[in-house]
């Protein structure tokens, strides 16, 4: 798990398949995340400290993904770039038994203060304590030694940056002179309130509370620790803040994910012209004389074309360079729903091919029961979800649009993106989780009357109000609310019989109109799926088949919560009210784990969905049990 080799900066190889996985080092512990170690705590290093050693890396490229980030990536630094190819990377897997230094993930040690367990000496830990062991110590007296750890306290902002807490001068923080030889003790009491935590310098006698860390004013210095000694900082115009390693703040992984839809009607020529050793040979092609020529020349390029006519291997040749040079992409949810509500009607022993890479099928009414207001059921038993960590930020998480998409343009705190426009690394870490899922389609008819509902309407305006209070962004509006609501409901009730427990499906919304003359998207995915290449077993899309059972089950699940009346009369907009962005919802109700969850359990109402304890039943989208 750890390079054995000690170095000044302390870097250490994290195995992904060990203490941290894979996946997890591309949302919850990427780079610039803090992770607490046995024996001290580290930060994960940046892409230039993943190696992959002789076996190189694994590509998860997604053309439709890439064009659709680098807009994005250019909106935060118009420098930033991503590669042709081999621009996401799975994350490089160590080898516990043999540690070697140039394979794995480095994590360079952060903070670099520590505090004796025993006297409470707080201290850098090269100037006063001694390394012993691959373990740091302290003699508090002659010959008696003590653990030290990692001081809990660190200095962040916004935008990612981190740095040391300026230990010395906030405690002696209002002191006139400078003490000449400061000697510093974190003193505790028992209670845990941060007033009662003591900064003292035993040389001046000077002593500081840390209650006024989270009130003083200082500009940050733009630290990058997990970059190392290159490039380790950067111009910062952000305020510095108290910021405790493992709080749940401290670090927002910004994930975008999108399913692989392959090419519905591959080209034979195209695919052809994709061998990477052909195409290198005609990608600058313009003319039938050049083409002729190269193929005189190359027999591998006669092969490629064979006898298809000279213009429609140009053709070929200009939409493939068009496809790899462009810059923008349809909204990645848009092309995802109208493949899903196009998908073929599912014929009896049908089977995907094996090795697919998606595969939906649409089952007919005729053979499945549909309550009203539901459109359709499409079955999804193949899938294969890749998910990039763009950037990071920490203390404020960055919400995604309704596409799922991050929109950086015009943020005025913009977060820390992972790739650099100096140096090599224009890529991306990536996951690439392999499922099924279950796609239930809401009836447009159904959800348009129930729009125009005057209580409805009213719920509208109450949500929107309470939204502006102390949010910034725009309204998703009523029908978010109405299809997160369901999808929660949706999933704890499948949950219950499918097998699998609530937090391992996952939620994928489709909705609203992302583009001139686009769908006009209603519908809630669950999907479930591993990050190896097993996949799952068909418990969810067979349970999908008796979606009208789940949707009555779902039904009784949000008719009663264990906190009503107080729960169903929630008013957002009151200024009692602590969650501005949710109606009739709570832990007893509707919140579910967050990993399951793509909006950290907001923008939820069940009076929307079904009729509740003290709310005009008009409300509800399905007021009778389906």
């Amino acid at each position: 798990m750890i390079d054995p080799k000690k170095r000044k900066d302390a870097r250490r190889a994290l195995r992904s398949d060990g203490q941290l996985r894979q996946s997890q080092l591309v949302s919850t512990f990427g780079p610039g995340a803090m992770v607490d170690l046995v024996d001290r705590a580290v930060v994960i290093g940046g892409l230039e400290h993943w190696s992959y050693g002789a076996k190189g890396y694994v590509a998860l490229d997604d053309p439709r993904l890439r064009r659709s980030l680098i807009p994005r990536l250019k909106a935060l630094d118009p420098d930033l770039d991503l590669a042709r190819e081999g621009y996401f990377r799975m994350a490089p897997e160590g080898d516990a038994r043999n540690h070697h230094p140039g394979v794995g993930v480095r994590a360079l040690e952060f903070p670099r203060w520590f505090v004796c367990q025993k006297c409470r000496r707080l201290a850098r830990a090269s100037e006063q304590f001694e390394n012993k062991n691959g373990r740091y110590r302290h003699e508090c007296a002659k010959n008696k030694w003590s653990s030290v750890v990692p001081v809990r306290f660190v200095a962040a902002c916004k935008r990612g940056h981190l740095s040391d807490f300026p230990w010395i001068p906030f405690a002696h923080l209002g002191r006139e002179g400078a003490c000449d030889r400061p000697e510093l003790y974190l003193e505790e009491r028992a209670i845990g309130d941060i007033g009662r935590i003591l900064v003292h310098c035993k040389n001046c006698d000077a002593t500081t509370p840390m209650s006024k860390a989270t009130v003083l004013p200082y500009n940050c210095n733009g630290d990058r620790p997990w970059l190392g000694g290159r490039a380790a900082s950067e111009p910062c115009d952000q305020r510095g803040e108290l910021l405790v390693r493992t709080a749940s703040h401290a670090y927002f992984g910004q994930v975008v994910s999108a399913l692989r839809l392959p090419d519905p009607e591959p080209d034979p020529l195209r695919q052809r012209l994709r061998d990477k050793d052909v195409w290198k040979a005609v990608q600058k092609v313009k003319t039938a004389e050049q083409l002729s020529m190269i193929a005189g020349l190359m027999e591998h390029v006669a092969s490629a074309i064979r006898d298809a006519p000279a213009d429609k291997v140009l053709t070929a040749i200009r939409a493939e360079n068009e496809a790899t040079t462009a810059t923008s992409e349809r909204p990645l949810r848009s092309a995802e729903y109208d493949r899903l509500v196009n998908a073929p009607i599912e014929q009896p022993g049908t089977v995907p091919d094996r090795g697919v890479q998606f595969a939906a099928y649409r089952v007919p009414k005729p053979r499945i029961e549909l309550p009203p207001g539901i459109g359709g059921l499409v079955v999804v038993p193949e899938l294969r979800e890749v998910r990039v960590q763009v950037s990071f930020s920490r203390f404020d998480s960055i919400g995604a649009n309704l596409q799922g998409e991050f929109e950086f343009a015009g943020r005025k705190v913009k977060p820390t993106v992972l790739t650099l426009p100096t140096g090599n690394e224009k890529w991306l870490p990536a996951a690439e989780v392999r499922g099924e899922g279950v796609f239930v389609e809401l009836d447009e008819e159904a959800l348009s009357d129930w729009e125009k509902r005057g209580a409805v309407d009213r719920r509208r305006e109450q949500l929107e109000r309470a939204f502006g209070l102390d949010r910034r962004g725009e309204f998703p509006g009523i029908r978010f609310f109405l299809l997160h609501s369901l999808s929660h409901l949706l999933l704890t009730a499948v949950s219950l019989e499918c097998g699998y427990a609530a937090s391992a499906i996952r939620e994928r919304i489709y909705c609203g109109q992302a583009e001139v003359d686009g769908p006009n998207m209603a519908a809630v995915m669950l999907t479930t799926g591993t990050t190896g290449s097993e996949g799952t077993l068909g418990g969810l899309v067979e349970e999908g088949r008796r979606i009208q059972h789940h949707l009555r089950e779902a039904w009784d699940l949000g008719r009663l919560c264990s906190n009503d009346p107080v729960c169903a009369a929630h008013d957002p907009s009151s200024e009692s009210s602590d969650r501005r962005t949710e109606g009739a919802a709570c832990h007893g109700c509707l919140y579910i784990a967050e990993c399951s969850c793509e909006w950290f359990n907001r923008f939820l109402d069940r009076a929307l969905v079904v009729p509740t304890i003290g709310n005009d039943p008009e409300l509800a989208f399905f007021r009778e049990r389906p």
